[in-house]
């Protein structure tokens, strides 16, 4: 797979910033707010290499386009411009491979999956890393997005190669924790 995040971090300098701060204020946080140690998109933690960028991810349709529809204000305008998004409701039929793959989020909460600070979820974890925040939460989230690698090696034991009919429940998953694949 490739990994569009690498040839960034491999060319650019280690960059130094001064710390921003971000007040949230949305549906499910009022008044949380984080710093942005790190800039956009770089300096991640040499195990977390994803294949998708989030403005990818929501452009090619993930969460049935419910997700984080309320967090405009908290991230680049750019991401939304092209997004797959329904305010009103989940809707499957906005995901790239057209089926659900999610759980509830009372389903993850249920299972003690959701750190505080992200109360929607990986996906949420993911935005807020990919921007610049670093958290005490990371090195967990790092290994259960590694974790999940493991249905890409299902994918491509039952998949002829670019076969996107085949397990797309599973595509789709793998998609919304930002592994590509469209071309497994």
């Amino acid at each position: 797979m490739k990994h569009p995040v690498e040839p960034v971090l491999a060319t650019l300098p280690e960059v130094e910033m001064e710390p921003v701060l971000v007040v949230v204020n949305d549906l499910m946080q009022q008044g949380y707010f984080y710093y942005l140690t790190e800039p956009i998109g770089q300096n991640f933690h040499p195990d977390f290499r994803p294949d998708l960028t989030p403005k990818e991810m929501l452009e090619l349709g993930v969460f049935g386009g419910k997700y984080m529809t309320d967090c405009k204000d908290e991230f680049p305008t750019g991401w939304f411009i092209h997004a797959r998004l329904c305010p009103e409701r989940h809707d499957p039929g906005l995901n790239y491979f057209g089926v659900s793959a999610s759980q509830p989020l009372a389903y993850w909460q249920e299972k003690g999956w959701i750190y505080h600070e992200d109360p929607r979820g990986w996906f949420q974890w993911y935005c807020r890393y990919y921007m610049g925040r670093r958290c005490p939460d990371d090195n967990r989230q790092i290994k259960r997005w590694h974790a999940f690698r493991r249905h890409v090696a299902q994918v491509q034991k039952h998949c002829r190669l670019g076969d996107q009919n085949c397990r797309p429940r599973q595509r789709q998953a793998l998609l919304q924790w930002a592994y590509d694949s469209r071309n497994i």
